[in-house]
Protein backbone atom coordinates (compact mmCIF):
# COMPACT_ATOMS: atom_id res chain seq x y z
CA UNK A 1 0.00 0.00 0.00
CA UNK A 2 1.44 3.31 -1.23
CA UNK A 3 0.24 6.44 0.95
CA UNK A 4 0.68 10.16 0.55
CA UNK A 5 -0.04 12.64 3.31
CA UNK A 6 0.04 16.34 2.55
CA UNK A 7 -1.51 19.64 3.67
CA UNK A 8 -0.98 23.03 4.33
CA UNK A 9 2.40 23.98 6.38
CA UNK A 10 2.29 23.29 9.77
CA UNK A 11 -0.78 21.37 9.18
CA UNK A 12 0.35 17.97 10.97
CA UNK A 13 1.20 15.94 7.86
CA UNK A 14 4.41 15.17 8.80
CA UNK A 15 3.61 13.58 12.44
CA UNK A 16 1.11 11.77 10.55
CA UNK A 17 3.57 10.64 7.80
CA UNK A 18 5.96 9.50 10.86
CA UNK A 19 3.53 7.81 13.21
CA UNK A 20 2.62 5.61 9.74
CA UNK A 21 5.72 4.31 8.78
CA UNK A 22 6.46 3.76 12.84
CA UNK A 23 3.19 1.46 13.20
CA UNK A 24 3.11 0.06 9.80
CA UNK A 25 7.27 -0.96 10.66
CA UNK A 26 6.52 -1.96 14.02
CA UNK A 27 3.35 -4.23 12.70
CA UNK A 28 6.25 -6.40 10.77
CA UNK A 29 5.87 -4.42 7.18
CA UNK A 30 9.30 -3.50 5.22
CA UNK A 31 8.61 0.01 5.13
CA UNK A 32 9.53 3.19 2.97
CA UNK A 33 9.21 6.37 4.43
CA UNK A 34 9.85 9.22 2.00
CA UNK A 35 10.45 12.77 2.16
CA UNK A 36 9.67 14.83 -0.12
CA UNK A 37 8.93 17.99 1.14
CA UNK A 38 11.54 21.04 0.35
CA UNK A 39 11.92 21.58 4.13
CA UNK A 40 12.66 17.95 5.14
CA UNK A 41 11.75 16.62 8.78
CA UNK A 42 10.41 13.75 8.46
CA UNK A 43 14.12 12.20 9.72
CA UNK A 44 13.83 13.70 13.68
CA UNK A 45 10.60 12.55 13.98
CA UNK A 46 11.77 8.52 13.02
CA UNK A 47 14.40 8.78 15.61
CA UNK A 48 17.52 10.13 13.86
CA UNK A 49 19.92 12.22 15.51
CA UNK A 50 20.07 16.12 14.30
CA UNK A 51 23.78 15.23 13.22
CA UNK A 52 22.40 12.22 11.00
CA UNK A 53 20.04 14.33 9.28
CA UNK A 54 21.77 17.01 8.47
CA UNK A 55 24.43 14.32 6.44
CA UNK A 56 21.51 13.08 4.42
CA UNK A 57 21.80 14.35 0.87
CA UNK A 58 18.20 14.70 -0.89
CA UNK A 59 18.04 12.93 -4.12
CA UNK A 60 17.26 15.75 -6.06
CA UNK A 61 20.58 17.66 -4.64
CA UNK A 62 22.40 14.39 -5.84
CA UNK A 63 24.51 15.47 -8.30
CA UNK A 64 26.57 12.77 -9.22
CA UNK A 65 23.45 10.24 -8.65
CA UNK A 66 21.68 12.57 -11.25
CA UNK A 67 24.59 12.91 -13.69
CA UNK A 68 24.88 8.78 -13.31
CA UNK A 69 21.43 8.13 -14.37
CA UNK A 70 21.11 10.87 -16.96
CA UNK A 71 24.39 11.30 -18.52
CA UNK A 72 24.86 10.39 -22.52
CA UNK A 73 28.48 12.44 -23.55
CA UNK A 74 26.74 14.89 -25.57
CA UNK A 75 26.16 18.33 -24.05
CA UNK A 76 22.38 19.39 -22.91
CA UNK A 77 21.83 15.96 -23.88
CA UNK A 78 20.53 13.02 -21.05
CA UNK A 79 19.04 9.94 -21.01
CA UNK A 80 15.59 9.47 -20.12
CA UNK A 81 15.91 5.39 -20.05
CA UNK A 82 17.70 4.32 -16.75
CA UNK A 83 17.26 2.24 -13.89
CA UNK A 84 16.99 3.45 -10.32
CA UNK A 85 16.11 0.17 -8.79
CA UNK A 86 19.70 0.18 -6.96
CA UNK A 87 19.01 3.85 -5.33
CA UNK A 88 17.12 2.51 -2.48
CA UNK A 89 19.67 0.09 -1.24
CA UNK A 90 22.19 2.61 -1.36
CA UNK A 91 20.67 6.07 -0.14
CA UNK A 92 17.66 4.82 1.77
CA UNK A 93 18.68 5.32 5.73
CA UNK A 94 17.51 3.06 8.43
CA UNK A 95 15.79 4.88 11.39
CA UNK A 96 15.16 3.61 15.24
CA UNK A 97 11.85 3.68 14.04
CA UNK A 98 12.52 0.42 11.98
CA UNK A 99 11.18 2.35 9.07
CA UNK A 100 13.57 2.92 5.85
CA UNK A 101 13.76 6.91 5.27
CA UNK A 102 14.74 8.21 1.79
CA UNK A 103 15.16 11.72 1.24
CA UNK A 104 13.67 12.97 -1.90
CA UNK A 105 13.77 16.84 -1.92
CA UNK A 106 12.33 19.13 -4.80
CA UNK A 107 13.17 20.61 -7.87
CA UNK A 108 12.89 24.18 -6.89
CA UNK A 109 13.13 25.31 -10.71
CA UNK A 110 10.80 22.24 -12.45
CA UNK A 111 7.76 24.38 -13.68
CA UNK A 112 4.95 22.34 -15.05
CA UNK A 113 6.33 20.05 -17.73
CA UNK A 114 9.85 20.42 -16.96
CA UNK A 115 12.18 17.26 -18.35
CA UNK A 116 15.34 18.42 -15.95
CA UNK A 117 17.61 15.63 -15.07
CA UNK A 118 16.79 16.09 -11.86
CA UNK A 119 12.80 15.78 -11.74
CA UNK A 120 13.55 12.83 -15.10
CA UNK A 121 15.57 10.98 -11.97
CA UNK A 122 13.02 12.10 -8.93
CA UNK A 123 9.61 10.95 -11.57
CA UNK A 124 11.46 7.21 -12.37
CA UNK A 125 12.30 6.90 -8.87
CA UNK A 126 8.86 7.39 -7.25
CA UNK A 127 7.46 5.44 -10.00
CA UNK A 128 9.49 2.52 -9.10
CA UNK A 129 8.68 3.05 -5.61
CA UNK A 130 4.91 3.06 -6.44
CA UNK A 131 4.49 0.73 -9.16
CA UNK A 132 7.26 -1.53 -9.14
CA UNK A 133 8.12 -2.21 -5.40
CA UNK A 134 6.00 -4.37 -2.97
CA UNK A 135 6.42 -3.25 0.13
CA UNK A 136 4.35 -0.01 2.19
CA UNK A 137 5.38 3.11 1.12
CA UNK A 138 4.78 6.18 3.17
CA UNK A 139 5.02 9.48 1.18
CA UNK A 140 5.57 13.00 3.59
CA UNK A 141 4.48 15.37 0.68
CA UNK A 142 5.49 19.07 0.47
CA UNK A 143 3.57 21.37 1.70
CA UNK A 144 0.93 23.12 -0.25
CA UNK A 145 -0.76 21.89 -3.74
CA UNK A 146 2.27 22.59 -6.16
CA UNK A 147 3.95 18.88 -5.42
CA UNK A 148 0.42 17.51 -7.97
CA UNK A 149 1.36 20.13 -10.60
CA UNK A 150 4.17 18.24 -10.42
CA UNK A 151 2.87 14.60 -10.61
CA UNK A 152 5.02 13.53 -7.43
CA UNK A 153 1.85 11.82 -5.71
CA UNK A 154 1.52 9.40 -8.92
CA UNK A 155 0.26 6.08 -8.70
CA UNK A 156 -0.37 6.37 -4.69
CA UNK A 157 -3.81 4.38 -3.08
CA UNK A 158 -4.78 6.83 -1.44
CA UNK A 159 -4.02 11.10 -0.77
CA UNK A 160 -4.45 11.88 2.89
CA UNK A 161 -4.21 15.65 3.78
CA UNK A 162 -4.12 16.99 6.95
CA UNK A 163 -5.50 20.24 8.23
CA UNK A 164 -6.74 21.85 11.59
CA UNK A 165 -10.04 23.90 12.01
CA UNK A 166 -8.42 26.93 10.13
CA UNK A 167 -10.22 28.09 7.31
CA UNK A 168 -7.56 29.32 5.45
CA UNK A 169 -6.11 25.27 6.08
CA UNK A 170 -9.28 23.80 5.17
CA UNK A 171 -9.26 25.78 2.07
CA UNK A 172 -6.17 24.21 0.64
CA UNK A 173 -6.97 21.04 1.79
CA UNK A 174 -10.07 20.75 -0.35
CA UNK A 175 -7.95 22.49 -3.09
CA UNK A 176 -5.69 19.59 -2.48
CA UNK A 177 -8.25 16.66 -2.37
CA UNK A 178 -10.04 18.18 -5.71
CA UNK A 179 -6.35 17.72 -7.64
CA UNK A 180 -5.88 14.55 -6.42
CA UNK A 181 -9.33 13.24 -7.16
CA UNK A 182 -8.48 14.63 -11.04
CA UNK A 183 -5.32 13.31 -10.84
CA UNK A 184 -6.69 9.64 -10.93
CA UNK A 185 -5.82 8.64 -7.48
CA UNK A 186 -8.26 5.99 -6.46
CA UNK A 187 -8.99 7.49 -2.83
CA UNK A 188 -8.75 10.82 -1.27
CA UNK A 189 -9.97 11.58 2.56
CA UNK A 190 -9.27 14.48 5.11
CA UNK A 191 -7.97 14.06 8.46
CA UNK A 192 -8.91 16.77 10.96
CA UNK A 193 -5.99 18.03 13.16
CA UNK A 194 -5.06 19.68 16.59
CA UNK A 195 -9.04 19.25 17.53
CA UNK A 196 -9.40 21.36 20.95
CA UNK A 197 -13.08 21.21 21.69
CA UNK A 198 -15.94 19.71 20.20
CA UNK A 199 -16.72 22.59 17.67
CA UNK A 200 -13.45 22.75 16.08
CA UNK A 201 -14.44 19.45 15.44
CA UNK A 202 -17.84 20.07 14.23
CA UNK A 203 -16.61 23.14 11.84
CA UNK A 204 -14.63 20.21 10.04
CA UNK A 205 -16.99 17.87 10.01
CA UNK A 206 -19.61 20.60 8.49
CA UNK A 207 -17.04 21.46 5.74
CA UNK A 208 -16.56 18.03 4.82
CA UNK A 209 -19.93 16.95 4.58
CA UNK A 210 -21.44 20.41 2.53
CA UNK A 211 -18.33 19.04 -0.05
CA UNK A 212 -18.51 15.88 -0.06
CA UNK A 213 -15.40 14.58 1.09
CA UNK A 214 -14.30 12.05 3.06
CA UNK A 215 -13.08 11.79 6.77
CA UNK A 216 -10.37 9.80 7.97
CA UNK A 217 -10.51 10.46 11.91
CA UNK A 218 -9.98 13.55 14.01
CA UNK A 219 -6.45 13.96 15.71
CA UNK A 220 -6.96 15.76 19.40
CA UNK A 221 -4.62 18.37 20.32
CA UNK A 222 -2.25 16.99 21.88
CA UNK A 223 0.48 19.18 24.86
CA UNK A 224 2.60 15.34 24.35
CA UNK A 225 3.00 16.42 21.01
CA UNK A 226 3.44 20.25 21.27
CA UNK A 227 6.59 19.08 23.44
CA UNK A 228 8.04 16.40 21.95
CA UNK A 229 7.94 18.83 18.63
CA UNK A 230 9.97 21.18 21.09
CA UNK A 231 12.70 18.96 22.76
CA UNK A 232 13.02 17.07 19.01
CA UNK A 233 11.79 13.47 20.13
CA UNK A 234 10.51 11.11 18.07
CA UNK A 235 7.25 9.40 16.90
CA UNK A 236 8.22 6.57 19.25
CA UNK A 237 7.75 8.56 22.53
CA UNK A 238 4.64 9.15 21.53
CA UNK A 239 3.26 5.77 21.76
CA UNK A 240 1.01 6.73 25.38
CA UNK A 241 -0.68 9.72 23.94
CA UNK A 242 -3.83 10.59 22.79
CA UNK A 243 -2.78 11.78 19.11
CA UNK A 244 -0.69 8.80 18.28
CA UNK A 245 -3.56 6.47 19.33
CA UNK A 246 -6.07 8.88 17.06
CA UNK A 247 -3.41 8.44 14.25
CA UNK A 248 -3.37 4.22 14.52
CA UNK A 249 -6.58 3.81 14.43
CA UNK A 250 -7.22 6.08 11.28
CA UNK A 251 -4.29 3.53 10.19
CA UNK A 252 -6.05 0.53 11.61
CA UNK A 253 -9.37 2.15 9.58
CA UNK A 254 -7.21 2.81 6.19
CA UNK A 255 -5.91 -0.80 6.48
CA UNK A 256 -9.09 -2.48 6.88
CA UNK A 257 -10.86 -1.07 3.64
CA UNK A 258 -7.56 -1.59 1.61
CA UNK A 259 -8.10 -5.23 2.35
CA UNK A 260 -4.39 -5.45 4.40
CA UNK A 261 -6.05 -6.71 7.52
CA UNK A 262 -5.69 -10.09 5.82
CA UNK A 263 -2.31 -9.50 5.46
CA UNK A 264 -1.52 -8.14 9.09
CA UNK A 265 -2.96 -11.39 10.33
CA UNK A 266 -0.41 -13.39 8.15
CA UNK A 267 2.91 -13.05 10.20
CA UNK A 268 2.44 -9.45 10.74
CA UNK A 269 1.42 -8.04 14.38
CA UNK A 270 -1.50 -5.42 15.04
CA UNK A 271 -0.84 -2.29 14.69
Amino acid sequence: MKIAIAGKGGSGKTLVAGSFSYLLARAGYKTLAIDADSAPNLGSLLGLSAPETTTIMPVSKNEDLISTKTKTGYPGVYSLNFSVADVIGKYAVPTPTGAHLLVMGTVSSMGGGCTCPANSVIRALLRHLLVERDEMVVLDMEAGVEHLGRGTAENVDIMLVASDANRQSLAIAETILRMAQDAGIPRTALIGNKIANPGQEQIIQDFARTREIAIAGMIPSDDTVTKAGITGDSVISLQNSPAFAAIREILAGICMVANENTSLQNGKTTL
